[in-house]
């Protein structure tokens, strides 16, 4: 099985990764909220969709315990100034499945399904 289990350059192109925090009033009344937005050339695009689809498609039971231990998640970390442009934020890719329980992790709540 391929696995890559050295991880660090994996974008190509151009990318920028960052929180954009917003504020608006009406009537008095302050909203936040927070945004990620994700730019790039289409290199960089390219090669984030290709990571995301490297990391979707991995069957993380067939990887070395050694390399990925039970309960543990793929994951990928971006760094500015090395895989991402200098202005962005860290940020890091991952499964929520654990290798070996499918289990998420417990911060995680899942969306509201629309009947």
């Amino acid at each position: 099985m391929k696995y890559k289990h050295l991880k660090g350059n994996e974008i190509e192109g151009e990318l920028d990764i960052f929180v954009s925090h917003n504020e608006d009033e009406d009537d008095g009344v302050i909203t936040k909220w927070n945004e990620i937005l994700i730019h790039g050339n289409p290199e960089g695009l390219k090669s984030l969709a290709k990571l995301l689809l490297e990391i979707a498609e991995l069957n993380q039971n067939e990887v070395e315990e050694k390399y990925l231990p039970i309960g543990a998640r793929e994951h990928y970390h971006l760094t500015p100034n090395i895989e991402l442009s200098k202005s962005s934020d860290s940020v890091i890719i991952g499964r929520l499945d654990a290798k070996g329980t499918s289990e998420y992790y417990s911060r995680y709540k899942s969306k509201d399904k629309i009947k």
